[in-house]
């Protein structure tokens, strides 16, 4: 199989998952008819409940999570892949904390790998906004690479796109696509969003999948759309703009190889010694 149909859900979670899914459930059926083979959803896409304890709250174990289910339905009625982008879900070890986790779905709606975002947004991006991702979410330890019909699949989340490294382990170990669900913020986004996803395409000869939320959320968060596919050279086949919706592109696999080929980056990495500390200057 050497082409298949990549499909992105652009949504604009509610703070509740029933909502927030029933609006889901419309745009992966709509993903499908558009002939999505591999449809996914961005970042915490069942809930964006912005106060901490209410969200915890909200959360349920996986095992249990009834939107999960309605995943693992939808998964068996359209026969598509689904990458749930995340879902904030409780773990048993953390009373406090939740787990930002990308759950990856086989078309019988069984669960194929699952990722735990590593890196935590804990950032102050100017124009009024901070925030501390691990307040509310435990970071994951380990990176995750997925075998789908078409190669192997590299999942991460969002704020991950800016730790290069990362990429670069998910494509030598055999990653020909690499995904970032996101809910990405509107001043980093304008900034930086396309250019570190061209880039973390362009550098591992690899497509990139970043399906993203999108419009005005509870209290007043704003997220910034614009979900993204990008081929192994840095080409934008689709671009989900700022609406609620699907985009789609075909995908030659071949082009994998094809990058690869014109530059071997990946293949003329090499170790080093890095170089030491430099001494704080005298105050």
């Amino acid at each position: 199989m050497t082409t298949f149909t990549a499909a992105c859900v652009q949504n604009n979670a509610e703070r509740d998952p029933a909502p927030s899914m029933a609006s889901l459930a419309d745009l992966v059926r709509r993903a499908r008819d558009m002939g999505g083979d591999l449809i996914m959803t961005p970042e915490v896409c069942t809930m964006m409940e912005p106060r901490r304890r209410l969200g915890r709250e909200k959360a349920q174990f996986e095992e249990s999570d009834e939107s999960l289910a309605q995943f693992r339905e939808l998964a068996r009625e359209t026969g598509a892949w689904i990458l749930i982008g995340s879902m904030a879900v409780k773990i048993r070890e953390e009373s406090e904390r939740l787990a930002n986790r990308s759950i990856l779905l086989r078309p019988d709606g069984e669960t194929v790998a699952t990722y735990d975002k590593i890196h935590m947004f804990d950032v102050d991006v100017g124009e009024g906004e901070s925030y501390r991702e691990s307040n509310g979410y435990r970071p994951g330890d380990h990176a995750t690479l997925a075998q789908i019909p078409w190669g192997g699949l590299g999942m991460t989340v969002c704020y991950d796109m800016r730790f290069p490294y990362l990429y670069r382990s998910l494509a030598k170990a055999g990653a020909d696509f690499l995904t970032a669900p996101s809910a990405f913020t509107v001043p980093t986004g304008r900034a930086h969003w396309h250019v570190l996803l061209r880039a973390r395409a362009i550098e591992n000869g690899c497509f990139m999948f970043a399906p993203a939320q999108v419009g005005e959320h509870a209290e007043g968060r704003k997220t910034y759309g614009h979900s993204l596919i990008v081929d192994p050279w840095g080409e934008v086949l689709a671009d989900g703009s700022e609406d609620v919706g699907v985009v789609t592109a075909e995908i030659d696999v071949a082009k994998v190889a094809e990058a690869r080929g014109k530059v071997p980056s990946l293949y003329n990495d090499r170790d080093y010694a890095a170089p030491a500390p430099l001494a704080k200057a005298a105050e």
